[in-house]
């Protein structure tokens, strides 16, 4: 593993545990050359997951995207960056026991409502202005009736 800070290819390992889902691999290193400290994770790939976007263009799967567009959501709400960690975890498991390599946008935008919707009721609406493309304020009056039958 390389030192972010000064490049060097041999750093040591410290510590290893699992993360708290258990479904990452939490690792603390050591640079020998300038004796920084950094945490990497390592987490399984089922697959290499393909993302067919609206206009038909086809990218690699970004988790980080994902976490992005998730914190975006929860910002300023009572949930914890272990909770969206969690969230985007579960997201990731459920795309990729699908068994398919290629996943649409609104399979994606699904997966993440049903996620929020459990985990913040406020970010689950965030999220829905957007995915759903609430337009005018009368959007969000009849999904909040919805969430709430």
């Amino acid at each position: 593993m390389h030192c972010p800070f000064c490049g060097f290819e041999d750093t040591q390992v410290k510590d290893s545990r699992p993360s708290e889902d258990g479904a990452a691999i939490r690792r603390r290193r050591f640079c020998t050359s300038c004796e920084s400290r950094f945490t990497t994770f390592e987490r399984v790939q089922i697959r290499e997951l393909i993302v067919i976007k609206k206009n038909g263009e086809r990218r690699l799967f970004d988790r980080d995207k994902l976490t992005r567009s998730i914190n975006v959501a929860v910002r300023k709400r009572p949930v914890t960056p272990e909770q969206v960690d969690i969230a985007v975890n579960n997201i990731v498991r459920e795309l990729e026991k699908t068994g398919e390599s290629e996943l649409d946008t609104p399979r994606i935008g699904e997966a993440v409502m049903k996620a929020l919707k459990g985990l913040d009721p406020v970010a689950y609406v965030r999220y829905a202005s957007v995915y759903k493309d609430f337009s005018e304020l009368d959007d969000f009056g009849k999904f909040v009736d919805q969430m709430a039958k």
